[in-house]
């Protein structure tokens, strides 16, 4: 079963039958919004890029992103750029791997960024979501949908951190301005 989430909502990421989740996938989903013109309306490609920050202590120790697939330790992979979104309609763009059981002990979180690398404010994006699916069976456990576009360029979506000898998630929902989440990085560290 779904949970809808909203902004600073946290789930358990355990099982119904009290295990733990070992494998997740973050999956990112959006259009471009069609805009009126003098000649009807039209839709303008967008280029947003899903990125995963891993952190030990509140400090960044690696980053998955389009120019860097695989953390250094490949627990958390992404699954490639996609330039234009909507490809799926519904589904994924792009999505990011994380296989919990091999995330290295001294990472205690994992935030998940998505980016306009081409400038575009989140005003000329739509139907725009963030997903947790368990990836050892498909189901979808959480999603995190960004309710109207603003002004800005960046969304930092959502965090993974450790819980006790688990995880939980928690939607974050903060927007922020920046082309890469390098750019996103003094938006970010006040969420840790």
């Amino acid at each position: 079963m779904t949970v809808n989430m909203t902004k600073g909502q946290a789930i358990s990421l355990q099982k119904n039958d009290g295990g733990s989740l070992t494998a997740v996938r973050m999956g990112l989903g959006w259009q471009a919004a069609p805009r009126r013109g003098l000649f009807g309306s039209r839709t303008r490609e967008i280029d947003l890029d899903a990125s995963a920050v891993l952190f030990a202590d509140k400090q960044p120790v690696d980053v998955v992103f389009f120019r860097h697939l695989v953390s250094d330790d490949g627990s958390v992979r992404h699954t490639g750029d996609n330039l234009v979104g909507g490809v799926g309609q519904g589904g994924d763009d792009e999505a990011i791997l994380v296989d919990l059981a091999r995330v290295p002990v001294h990472i205690d979180q994992i935030v998940f960024t998505v980016n306009s690398f081409t400038g575009q404010t989140f005003q000329e994006v739509q139907n725009a979501f963030c997903r947790l699916v368990d990836e050892t069976n498909g189901q979808e456990l959480a999603r995190y949908t960004l309710a109207g576009g603003g002004a800005y360029t960046a969304q930092i979506m959502a965090k993974v951190h450790r819980s006790g000898a688990g995880w939980t998630m928690t939607a974050l929902g903060a927007p922020a301005n920046g082309r890469t989440f390098q750019d996103l990085m003094p938006a970010l560290v006040p969420l840790l």
